[in-house]
């Protein structure tokens, strides 16, 4: 019995496993709500609210990713939030309008229109459907763009029990 020998079929099947996780910018999320630089969260005066811009401490905005939004039942004019984006864009590394899952949708947007897939050349690549982060579904369908042209062959979910999407 010395003679049989355990082999991991999956490894020598030559797929490729390929984790959208790999791909989301680390650092923090922060959310700024124009709520807060409105007078009794309702109006915006254009002093008031210029005076709360200055007092943004940039320093805690440094290297994060800023979605800003506006819970408040107000209309806010656009200059306001050229107002704070100029404030912060030193300091962030992004900043959107909208709220955290939109800011999700367009990093990850970046981040798949930017990489370098050129290594799934040919490959049979399976797509990790499991993650401990949240990845937009948008991201699923950008991914298949971009590498239907690509690999021999994809598939989704994990090497066990995998769902084929196309084979070229």
């Amino acid at each position: 019995m010395s003679d049989l020998e355990i082999k991991n079929k999956i490894a020598e099947s030559g797929l490729v496993n390929f984790d959208l996780a790999q791909l989301l910018p680390k650092g923090k999320r922060i959310g700024i709500d124009l709520k807060d630089f409105l007078f009794q969260e309702l109006i915006l005066i254009e002093k008031d609210f210029r005076e709360k811009v200055d007092l943004i401490n940039i320093e805690e905005y440094e290297d994060a990713y800023i979605y800003i939004y506006n819970s408040a039942d107000a209309i806010v004019p656009l200059w306001a939030y050229f107002l704070i984006t100029a404030k912060l864009t030193e300091a962030a590394k992004k900043i959107v309008f909208g709220n955290k899952e939109d800011l999700e949708v367009l990093l990850m947007h970046t981040a798949i229109q930017t990489y370098d897939f050129s290594e799934l050349m040919g490959k049979r690549v399976l797509v990790k459907g499991c993650s401990d982060q949240t990845i937009p579904e948008n991201a699923y369908i950008e991914l298949v763009e971009q590498l239907k042209p690509l690999v021999k062959s994809l598939m989704f979910g994990e090497a066990c029990s995998n769902v084929p999407i196309f084979k070229n």
